[in-house]
């Protein structure tokens, strides 16, 4: 990581940070703001992916790859902007099953690392099972908003700081002679 990828990664984590302590004050608040942060990350990620794809990607080895993700991050995010107008309960069961997959495919991540003998692996495992966790939490107080949104909340705080932690440790390089 570079000293400006490690800035940008404490910035975001301290903004994130803040944000949850917005939403924890204001509740109400909480889960349509939950929403437009996923929508306008996916989005931004979508785009960055198809940019990258245009630029780049398409004339390299599993380019369309590429292509393909960064559409189908995008309609995702598209489909989170659009689910403002809908109850509250679609919108916490759709940021549980988020949340869900996100935390399969961090602990699914963190195995494939412990197989890799990386030593970050079991920050990777940890971070993918609580959020697991927290997703089956909220399921289980699906009904109270508020509640989901402190869950939320605190698991943002949580991936905020492993995020920090994360810019922090060291990285090791590889050199090939």
């Amino acid at each position: 990581m570079t000293r400006m990828q490690k800035i940008r990664s404490i910035l975001v984590a301290i903004v994130t940070i803040l944000t949850s302590i917005y939403m924890i004050f204001e509740p109400d608040d909480g889960l349509i703001t939950m929403a437009l942060i996923l929508s306008i990350a996916l989005t931004a990620l979508g785009l960055k992916y198809l940019i990258y794809y245009f630029t780049m990607a398409r004339r390299m080895v599993g380019g369309k790859g590429i292509l393909f993700y960064g559409l189908i991050v995008f309609d995702f995010g598209l489909f989170t902007l659009s689910l403002s107008d809908i109850p509250k309960l679609y919108l916490v069961l759709y940021l549980v099953v988020i949340n869900g997959f996100s935390a399969t495919v961090t602990i699914l991540r963190g195995l494939d690392a412990r197989k890799m003998h990386s030593a970050s692996w079991k920050l990777s495992i940890s971070h993918g099972v609580l959020n697991l966790a927290l997703a089956l939490f909220c399921i289980i107080f699906v009904r109270s908003t508020s509640v989901v949104v402190y869950v939320y909340c605190f698991g943002l705080i949580y991936s905020s700081i492993v995020r920090i932690i994360s810019a922090f440790r060291k990285t090791t390089v590889v050199y090939i002679q």
